[in-house]
């Protein structure tokens, strides 16, 4: 009866205990410490719904103090950042397909001259819808900056001008997602994140469930060499990898209607890379974690900020510098972008090639990291 009976000394005991074994398992510790203050780290600063300095490119087909005008007020807006100033429409909208500006200004020609005579000539800006959440705040300014622009520069016989309805007129043309479809930026994106999640959850529990199970030792034991255990055990994965992106992307046409502008062998390709990559950073989880626990937490570590700077779930350009950079490293953040760029915009090997390459050099760091990290011993 007396072991029966309720015993503070005990439950003193189990704590104790208990106090003991999560000192020791740090890696859990870690992760306890570590998610809360990344959290509150990427949504107290990193998170931006309304971004500013955008890229921006101005094709100026009739230059003058009111093009210059016009050009300071985007500036000075603190929407748009200009990167280029040109006469040459074609250079500016392929700096858009291309992703290096979200949007193109096109003052035309004899825009000076139909100002003057109260003709209100035409602005357009031409902006790149793939993401509607990152452009909506910017197109918006555009009326403030439309009445306000030359201000200083309508005065004397022109003062009138000033005075009435805004003196030119601004066409907007959301390019890539004419209707600016929340599930075309969505959707595609969705791909990457499903992805990542389950090729890195899959590799992650290749050699621990070996150690749980108890046959890690038969593995050390065969006359292999740790390239060919992580090829062997990423290899399945891929086919695995492969049937999910074709479900999913059968799912982005058939039911979401997302367009699919670019070439899908293409896409399938760099899905192979994307594929490859994330295996490969389950499978270094593995080498490091000693339990399944432990690598479903290094998981979970590692897909937070997949989801949250990559400019999935938020506007990648709304982020300060120091989060675009992590961000930069994480595979998912550039697959992001080439997945876009195929469906929506028809982009091709050269307008690709900026984000497939860093997907290649990920792939190879993490590969050569995971050899390293191999134990040939139980302990």
């Amino acid at each position: 009866m007396n072991g029966r009976r309720f015993s503070f000394s005990r439950i003193h005991a189990i704590l104790v205990k208990e106090f003991i074994q999560l000192r020791r398992d740090r890696l859990t510790f870690g992760m306890i410490v570590g998610v809360p203050i990344m959290q509150l780290l990427l949504f107290g600063f990193a998170i931006n719904n309304d971004p500013k300095h955008l890229p921006a490119a101005v094709a100026i087909s009739d230059p003058g103090v009111f093009s210059d005008s016009i050009v300071a007020a985007l500036q000075n807006s603190g929407y748009y950042d200009i990167r280029l100033a040109t006469n040459s429409p074609s250079v500016a909208r392929r700096m858009l397909a291309e992703g290096d500006v979200s949007f193109v200004v096109e003052i035309p020609a004899n825009f000076s001259r139909d100002l003057v005579r109260g003709a209100q000539p035409t602005l357009l800006i031409e902006a790149d819808a793939t993401d509607p959440a990152s452009s909506s705040q910017a197109i918006g300014a555009i009326n403030r900056i439309a009445q306000d622009a030359l201000r200083d520069d309508l005065t004397g016989p022109l003062a009138q001008r000033a005075q009435s309805a805004p003196p030119f007129q601004t066409v907007i043309h959301p390019l890539y997602n004419p209707e600016v479809n929340t599930q075309y930026n969505i959707v595609p994106g969705l791909l990457g994140i499903i992805i990542t999640m389950t090729m890195v959850l899959l590799t992650s529990m290749a050699l621990t469930r070996e150690r749980e199970r108890g046959t890690y030792e038969n593995l050390l034991a065969m006359p292999t060499h740790p390239a060919e255990i992580m090829i062997g055990k990423i290899a399945p994965n891929i086919l695995v990898g492969m049937l999910q992106s074709v479900l999913v992307l059968l799912a982005a046409k058939l039911i979401f209607g997302v367009p699919m502008l670019g070439s899908l062998t293409m896409l399938f390709g760099v899905l192979l890379i994307f594929i490859a990559a994330n295996l490969a950073v389950g499978y270094t989880f593995s080498t490091i974690a000693q339990s399944q626990l432990q690598a479903m937490q290094m998981m979970v570590f590692f897909l937070l900020p997949a989801i949250l700077l990559s400019g999935f779930a938020f506007p990648f350009r709304g982020m300060p510098v120091w989060a675009q950079w992590i961000g930069e490293v994480l595979p998912v953040t550039h697959f992001l972008r080439v997945v876009r760029g195929i469906l929506l915009k028809g982009n091709g090997p050269i307008e690709i090639w900026p984000d497939v390459w860093p997907l290649i050099l990920f792939l190879f760091a993490v590969l050569t990291v995971a050899l390293l990290r191999f134990r040939r011993t139980l302990d």
